[in-house]
């Protein structure tokens, strides 16, 4: 199908050609790209982040609510944790008891039995939300008091530090918090089994804060993220028809992704509704990484009984998801993104992610430069709308990332440094510029080289520069 925003930019086309164009297959069209990403049969050994059309870039298993008997008191030091507890009264992180607590009461737990993934990636994400409120506790209560993070704790003790990194290289991960394996992904219920996971559908396992703001915050990613199956299933069949030259699959295929694009957005959008910018400050703390973060990590942090050197880790961001790093890698745009620090943070990011979404990347954007999307799109005017159509859908979901960035963090805190590591105010521009960009290169491109295209794709080409163009202006006040 067509997205909404493609059927507004082409009036002239109708439900029935876009119904045949989406069916328009034949026996011989057997994806080899798309067969290597088919929906794999599940069992005890599957990697809970196993990438599917059915489950996109979501745990193959709903997230392990409640740990085992065995771990009782890792479970009951987390139900404590929070600033606000259910009841309303105050949790360890608001008396700024909680590092005392697992100091007195959390014994070394023998991991080493463990191997089934469901049971990992829960161990996971409760071990790593430990670990950031141990070492962070202290920068949190400074940052509430006087506005200021001030220094983290510089060590991690053995009763985190060993099972955590024991659980970590099971799972091929670095032994901190990240945004698939803990904090967002890793981290909902659904109310009802028989229902997806939208955002109404869903609450919390573990938090920070215990606020609404913090639910609507990570909520509103699981509900986007639900529809990336749809990207999944879409971007090898676009990379097929490319293969076999089918332009009418190439482009059926590109709206399908354009629709799908356009849901995720849309979901993105309500996040100003469900999580309040004043409300952030309460728990950004802890999601905040080691690596690049001066004021509170200059040393680092020494994992004791693991080892004595110091470690330094990103912290948990949305950069971390893998719906962004697709279209770019599909689009070509990843390789057009200029050679500065800004863009070798970017990579870095894309280096925190379950190993499956990494193979994911690798393989689009190997695959996308080895065939030439990009030229294969511009020799259409058709398939070069299509093609702006999907860099618009990225530009609008990287604007309104910017536009968070300035509404929630700038507005609120004089921190220069993002959770991630990245400085605020020029990374995110970094990428939208590029965007920009090579829309408008892209489009008047077109234009010139397709002077007989039809009005309706032409004023389509004309609107998406314009587009860009106010977007570019927007962005440079």
């Amino acid at each position: 199908m067509y997205s909404s925003r493609f059927l507004r930019l082409v009036p002239s086309l109708t439900r029935g050609r876009a119904s045949s164009l989406a069916v328009r297959t034949t026996s011989r069209f057997q994806s080899t790209y798309a067969s290597q990403w088919v929906q794999k049969p599940i069992d005890t050994k599957t990697a809970e982040f196993t990438i599917g059309p059915k489950n996109g870039f979501l745990p193959v298993h709903d997230p392990l609510v409640k740990l085992p008997a065995r771990f009782s008191a890792l479970e009951n030091i987390l139900d404590r944790m929070p600033k606000i507890l259910p009841d309303g009264k105050p949790g360890l992180l608001a008396k700024g008891t909680f590092a005392s607590v697992i100091d007195k009461e959390l014994p070394e737990y023998d991991v080493s039995d463990i191997h089934d993934p469901h049971l990992l990636l829960a161990l996971f994400r409760d071990y790593t939300f430990a670990t950031s409120a141990y070492l962070l506790e202290p920068c949190d209560l400074r940052y509430v008091a006087e506005g200021k993070y001030g220094k983290g704790r510089t060590v991690l003790p053995r009763n985190l530090a060993v099972p955590l990194s024991q659980i970590a290289k099971k799972i091929g991960q670095r032994p901190f918090m990240e945004y698939a394996l803990s904090y967002a992904l890793a981290n909902y219920q659904r109310a009802d089994q028989g229902r997806p996971e939208e955002y109404d559908n869903l609450s919390l396992i573990r938090t920070f804060s215990g606020g609404p703001s913090e639910h609507g915050f990570i909520l509103t990613h699981v509900a986007m993220v639900r529809h990336s199956g749809g990207i999944i299933a879409t971007v090898p069949a676009i990379l097929d028809a490319l293969k076999a030259k089918d332009r009418s699959k190439f482009n059926a295929e590109l709206d399908k992704l354009n629709s799908t694009m356009s849901k995720i957005n849309a979901v993105m959008e309500t996040m100003w509704k469900v999580s309040a910018p004043s409300d952030y400050g309460t728990f950004r703390t802890f999601i905040m990484g080691t690596k690049s973060q001066d004021e509170m990590f200059p040393q680092g942090v020494v994992y004791e009984g693991v080892s004595k050197d110091p470690t330094f880790y990103r912290g948990e961001s949305g950069a971390n998801d893998s719906i962004v790093p697709t279209m770019d890698n599909l689009l070509q745009l990843t390789e057009m993104m200029p050679s500065n620090e800004l863009t070798d943070i970017l990579r870095d990011f894309r280096s925190y992610r379950p190993p499956d979404h990494t193979k994911w990347l690798s393989f689009v954007e190997s695959t996308s430069k080895e065939l030439g999307v990009r030229n294969f799109a511009l020799a259409d005017a058709g398939s070069t709308l299509r093609y702006l159509t999907a860099m618009d859908e990225v530009r609008d979901f990287r604007n309104r990332h910017w536009n968070f960035a300035k509404e929630y963090i700038l507005k609120y805190s004089k921190h220069p440094v993002a959770t991630g590591g990245s400085p605020i105010k020029t990374w995110l521009p970094n990428q939208l510029t590029t965007v920009l960009d090579v829309m408008i290169k892209t489009g008047n491109e077109s234009l010139a080289r397709h002077s007989g295209m039809d009005a309706a794709t032409k004023a389509g080409i004309s609107t998406l520069i314009e587009r860009a163009e106010q977007n570019y202006k927007t962005l440079k006040r």
